[in-house]
């Protein structure tokens, strides 16, 4: 049977896990590492990178670089105005008013669950090449916070990069199961997860082979993104007073200030200040400007503070929701790289005290870990545990005044079933609108919409006569079903509500044709490297075989031996794999046929004569 794989799929960076035995194992990359950068480049050939790879080239190629996509998934263009200033490459508005990402190289837009798509082809591949089967299940994680537009939107994601997506499953589940919490005995825990776009609190009653969550909360615009800014932000502007240039709006500037302040904010985790230097930054008439600086720790702290005291409001409110204090909590368990950062551990510790933090799992694999759990679970291949997840946000629909009439509120345990009767606001009304909703506030105009769909054919009446159900219904992964009846006709409709910013059936079809197509084009490109390779050590033999065979040769067969070699070279021009093949096999079948020709007539040992052993390198012999 298939094994099915768990996929931590993050701002920053994304990871893959799968069970082997009994244990949960993070896969390696291709690169060899377990974490995979979430970055998508289009180059100038026409080619797709991801991963490190990607990042790598990215100061060169801003516009073509796709990075911190996830702040974008099911997200109206409206709503991500201020990220879309953040980012080197150009965030557009779609067809449907969602957030796109615009690549010149390209000539077209992408939609954010297409460069995920390529994040988690990518990981696919790696573990493919890992467990020498095919990969085709996988649970993907994602924050408790996300609501359903943005879990849609994942689950779209994995359909496209070619994966059954057995559960879209929230993060912080995914953390306690891979620390094997549910083994204790009955407590509570919390799970204080700050990545590198989102940050999330849960709390959760666990053990007796039982996680329930109680309560969550968290902020979907907050991560080691900000803090990121906030040293770009800084750094910009000393520059700008000292030379007049603003590196903030140089694509390739940017760039390269914001992969060094990445790297300060890592540092200045373990050190008490980082240098940062990036010579040929920029140019004016007088000549280049090059960009040297110090950053300590202290200064970081103080410019950053508002962020941190940012993760102290979901704190409380996940608290207060679960109707418990800190001192109710055992554990805690950090998850994310950002929570690394000595000012955010201070901050944890001033909200829960001396509690045991679990750090034994690396924070940057211990979703993927945890989710490889969940997929063992449903695939059969682990004991099962009992999972309880929450809705993260209320659920409602638009009713008489512009109102919002919650039917499931935020916090309450999925799956979960609601129905609520509603009637006509007119007398005479055949057609009643619902329109559904996601969110806190009073009035339906300041929430999410996730639908809409109208129930005809009601027989007319006096207003408050008709009785029409309205039931919602939210599956394991988080999403909505809705369906509004009336009593006395039986008519009946239903909608799976996603917000307009997802995508139709036929969309998700044809980027699955085009991922499909992206895949078959990696499959090529990877051959032809592959042959390039070998046409490469077949130049280096023939060059060697020339050398060794000397005087042996005559200039015509030395030529022979030469054009074949040239004929090899123009073939890797062509990037073609079989055709440089051929000419690597039109290469050795020359060369078997000159070593026939000399040692023709060379004298060979008899049966059963002594023979000597001859070394060879590496001191073997033969």
């Amino acid at each position: 049977m298939p094994k099915a794989v768990g996929i931590d799929l993050g701002t920053t960076n994304s990871a893959i896990a799968v069970m082997e035995g009994p244990h949960p194992t993070a896969i390696p990359n291709s690169e060899g590492g377990r974490v995979t950068p979430s970055v998508a480049a289009f180059t100038r050939t026409g080619e797709i990178i991801v991963g490190g790879q990607a990042r790598r080239q990215a100061a060169i190629n801003p516009e073509n670089t796709v990075y911190s996509i996830k702040r974008f998934m099911g997200r109206r263009f409206s709503e991500v105005q201020n990220e879309a200033h953040l980012v080197a490459y150009h965030v557009v508005e779609g067809p449907a008013g969602d957030a796109r990402v615009r690549i010149p190289q390209k000539g077209r837009d992408y939609t954010p669950q297409e460069i995920s798509a390529m994040i988690l082809q990518k990981l696919k591949r790696d573990a493919e090449a890992y467990l020498g089967e095919p990969v085709n299940q996988a649970v993907i994680t994602v924050p408790a916070y996300f609501d359903d537009a943005q879990r849609q939107a994942t689950r779209d994601a994995g359909t496209i990069a070619g994966l059954n997506v057995l559960r879209i499953a929230s993060e912080p589940t995914a953390a306690s199961l891979a620390y094997g919490l549910e083994k204790k005995e009955p407590h509570h825990i919390l799970i204080f997860d700050l990545g590198g776009g989102t940050y999330d609190v849960s709390v959760l009653r666990v053990g007796a082979g039982v996680i329930e969550v109680l309560a969550t909360s968290g902020d979907t615009h907050l991560g080691g993104d900000d803090y990121d800014q906030r040293i770009i932000d800084a750094i910009a502007s000393e520059f700008q007073q000292a030379q007049g240039i603003d590196l903030r709006r140089i694509p390739q500037a940017l760039q390269r200030l914001r992969e060094a302040a990445e790297r300060a904010k890592t540092e200045l985790s373990m050190v008490l200040e980082a240098e940062i230097d990036l010579p040929f930054i920029a140019a004016t008439s007088a000549g280049p400007r090059h960009l040297q600086t110090c950053l300590t720790r202290a200064r970081f702290e103080q410019f950053t503070a508002d962020l941190t005291e940012r993760l102290r409001p979901p704190f409380e409110r996940a608290l207060g929701d679960a109707r418990l204090a800190a001192h109710d909590v055992r554990e805690v368990v950090m998850v994310g790289g950002a929570t690394r950062m000595p000012a955010v551990n201070r901050m944890v510790r001033s909200l829960v005290g001396e509690k045991e933090v679990h750090r034994g799992v690396n924070p940057d694999e211990v979703v993927a870990v945890g989710a490889a759990l969940q997929a063992g679970m449903l695939s059969g291949a682990v004991e099962s545990i009992v999972l309880l997840e929450v809705t993260p946000l209320s659920l409602g629909v638009e009713t008489l005044g512009g109102l919002m009439t919650v039917l499931i509120p935020r916090n309450t345990p999925i799956p979960a079933r609601r129905t609520l009767t509603f009637s006509t606001a007119v007398d005479g009304q055949t057609a009643a609108e619902v329109r559904v909703l996601q969110g806190e506030r009073e009035f339906a105009a300041d929430n999410m919409p996730l639908g809409r769909f109208r129930l005809e054919g009601i027989p007319p009446a006096p207003r408050g006569t008709p009785l029409l159900d309205v039931t919602f219904d939210v599956d394991a992964n988080g999403i909505l079903s809705v369906s509004a009846r009336d009593r006395d006709t039986g008519r009946a409709q239903q909608i799976t509500a996603t917000a307009s910013t997802n995508l139709s059936q036929a969309d998700i079809e044809r980027m699955m044709a085009e991922a499909r197509e992206h895949a078959a084009a990696d499959r090529r490109r990877r051959e032809a490297i592959e042959a390039r390779n070998e046409a490469d050590q077949a130049i280096m033999f023939a060059e060697r075989s020339l050398r060794q065979l000397g005087p042996r040769l005559s200039a015509e067969e030395r030529q022979s031996i030469t054009l074949e070699a040239d004929r090899i070279r123009r073939a890797m021009q062509t990037g073609d794999a079989a055709v440089i093949r051929m000419a690597i096999q039109s290469l050795q079948q020359a060369l078997y046929r000159l070593a026939g020709r000399v040692y023709e007539g060379v004298p060979r040992p008899q049966p059963g004569a002594e023979r000597e052993a001859i070394v060879v390198a590496g001191g073997g012999q033969r």
